[in-house]
């Protein structure tokens, strides 16, 4: 995982290189400024996050107590409701009330799964980086604001970068895989 979160950085990072140079020989400081504001933020809240969901996954595959060698243990992952099973089923053998109590139960354990999932998001998405990122933005922000320095074009740009280096990873990652 390091390596991945290596290279997005290595992405970023010529990206906005290429930017500072950009402005650099502009001669536009104002630019540089608002980008590196807007970079550094939403570098920080990608990387948060990037890092907080890892480690959320990471604990639920070690709560799960999942034996991933017991095939019959996979294909209850994969295929919870046994839709692609292979048996024929006779639907004629089911009454109305074992239907209802079937899909009261399926009901329940949806209910339960999704509270279960709601807090797991949660704790991802309270990171401690991501936090931190967000207050960064939004102090950026009014500081630029503040000091008359704010340019709404060079502020976007600079918070586009982290989706363009996205882009441009996944893209990479697909010609290494062909």
């Amino acid at each position: 995982m390091k390596t991945t979160i290596n290279k997005f950085l290595k992405i970023f990072l010529i990206i906005d290189l290429a930017i500072i140079v950009f402005c650099v020989l502009q001669g536009n400081m104002i630019w540089l400024l608002n980008t590196q504001i807007a970079f550094f933020s939403s570098l920080i809240i990608t990387v948060g996050s990037f890092l907080a969901y890892q480690k959320n996954i990471k604990n639920r595959v070690e709560n799960a107590l999942v034996d991933l060698n017991d095939p019959d243990k996979i294909d209850k992952i994969e295929d919870p409701f046994d839709l692609y099973s292979e048996d024929e089923i006779n639907y004629n053998e089911i009454s109305d009330e074992e239907a209802k109590q079937i899909i009261k139960e399926e009901k329940n354990r949806i209910k339960q799964n999704s509270f279960r999932n709601l807090l797991g998001s949660f704790t991802a998405a309270s990171s401690v980086y991501r936090i931190l990122g967000y207050i960064g933005l939004v102090v950026g922000f009014f500081y630029l604001v503040n000091h008359n320095l704010f340019d709404t074009i060079s502020y976007l740009f600079g918070l586009f970068v982290v989706p363009l280096g996205v882009l441009i990873f996944n893209f990479t990652l697909k010609q290494e895989e062909d």
